[in-house]
């Protein structure tokens, strides 16, 4: 029984006909009851049709899989039940009889549209993404994907790039932000994106001194060297700025500014040059 638990078990697959959020976050919540059992679970979304119905059944018989769906349309769930049984596959139908107990409480019909409840909630999701994606794209991670954000922040550390970043994401705007070390040459990604889409952080440098100091004490570091020197952080920042400039930046100066007022500057700025 121990090697069992720890073994791989059949893949659940998720039908649905909008992208299958509710469906997989129901068989996840279900599955955290279960340690120590590794059950991959495939979603398959957007099922419309008879074809797509079909083929994600016969995938899932092919590989002794359990489906787990959340069809709206009436028609579809009568095939797909059909299907599975033809199959010999085990369906779950985590829709239906919810819905036919809502009709009759209601004494009204479902409007049977996949994907609806998304699209009554499609600020929240984006919010959501956008929040996923600044975290994934914080302190210069993944380049490969810093193509798809809305507002690159560029600047020296302790700027303030992931605070600004992480407000920004919870207003619905998809952020990366991309540090830059006077001991390393930028990251070439960096200089491939679209210039006015990248937002530059400035700061004066007793400003920076502090903020460079505290995050030293939090860490235990004693001792003064060129992170905290104010002379070496006067050079450090003059360098950004000319680095800024030359590649056609647009720059934000942070200094005393509470990050609500930065951030409106940010969109202030990133639209305005999207516009020229």
């Amino acid at each position: 029984m121990a090697d069992k638990k720890k073994g791989r078990e059949p893949s659940i697959f998720i039908i649905s006909g909008g992208m299958g959020v509710s469906g997989e976050q129901l068989v996840r919540t279900a599955l955290a009851q279960f340690q120590e059992v590794e059950v991959p679970i495939i979603v398959i979304p957007q099922v419309r049709d008879l074809v797509h119905l079909e083929q994600a059944v016969i995938r899932a018989a092919q590989s002794a899989g359990t489906i787990v769906h959340t069809l709206v349309d009436v028609d579809l769930r009568r095939q797909l039940i059909k299907l599975a049984r033809d199959h010999n596959v085990t369906a779950i139908d985590a829709m239906g009889r919810l819905l036919s107990h809502l009709a009759n409480m209601l004494e009204c019909e479902p409007v049977g549209q996949p994907g609806l409840y998304r699209q009554l909630r499609q600020a929240y999701f984006d919010r959501v993404e956008a929040i996923e994606y600044a975290v994934a794209h914080d302190d210069g991670k993944n380049p490969h994907g810093w193509s798809q954000a809305e507002i690159v922040l560029v600047g020296v550390s302790r700027v303030g790039k992931t605070p600004l970043s992480m407000y920004l994401s919870v207003r619905g705007w998809t952020v990366a932000n991309v540090p830059l070390v006077s001991e390393f040459s930028p990251p070439a990604a960096l200089l491939r994106l679209d210039p006015r889409r990248v937002v530059a952080l400035t700061i004066d440098p007793g400003q920076l001194v502090d903020h460079r100091q505290k995050r030293q004490r939090r860490l235990g570091v004693t001792g003064k060297g060129a992170y905290t020197n104010p002379a070496d952080l006067f050079n450090e920042l003059e360098a950004a700025r000319k680095f800024f400039r030359r590649h056609g930046f647009g720059m934000i100066d942070v200094t005393d500014k509470p990050i609500e007022e930065s951030a409106d500057e940010v969109i202030a700025l990133i639209t305005r040059r999207l516009k020229s």
